[in-house]
């Protein structure tokens, strides 16, 4: 029975999603507000996701990798949201592992290049849910999870495990 938290980390808005055995077990969105202190908004998100490791006592903690857009600010945002996982994943013990947003989308669309609708739809449809989770960072984290169900190291089978061990370690010498 492995529990995988996927998080699409932001600032403003950080996305999570739950899959116990690649169902959906619980998902939503912590948000705060751009005119609190930045200690308090990561402190707050930090907080909330702390409970949900001490909750549902995820196997793995599967996060977006930080994608340096031209906002500088939100990719602060992300990187701060991103290390208080790092630390949270750190003291439970619990493996973390980060997906580019191309490895997101291939690994639940079938195509690196898909767009947010088209992943929020896989997601639903993959999930069985009535609806396109929403915010879009809702079905982000959602799609996080679910690509580490299938690439992360020690999850899926053994063939797909030799497949992304080969992978990540081809990935590390291109840089």
């Amino acid at each position: 029975m492995s529990v995988i938290l996927g998080v699409d980390p932001g600032l403003t808005r950080c996305g999570f999603g739950l899959l116990k055995d690649n169902k959906p077990l619980n998902f939503g969105v912590f948000t705060t507000t751009p005119d609190m202190p930045a200690i308090d908004r990561v402190g707050t998100i930090a907080t909330q996701l702390e409970e949900l490791v001490s909750t549902y006592k995820p196997t793995l903690i599967a996060l977006e990798r930080v994608f340096a857009q031209a906002n500088l600010k939100s990719v602060m945002g992300v990187a701060q949201i991103s290390g208080a996982l790092m630390a949270i994943a750190y003291r439970h013990q619990i493996p973390l592992e980060f997906f580019t947003p191309s490895e997101v989308k291939l690994a639940v669309t079938g195509s690196g290049r898909a767009d947010k609708a088209q992943v929020g739809m896989m997601v639903a449809k993959t999930l069985n849910l009535q609806e396109i989770p929403k915010p879009a960072d809702v079905a982000d984290a959602l799609a996080v999870a679910l690509c580490a169900s299938k690439r992360a190291r020690g999850q899926g089978t053994k063939a797909q495990q030799k497949w992304v061990a080969a992978a990540k370690t081809a990935n590390t010498r291109l840089g």
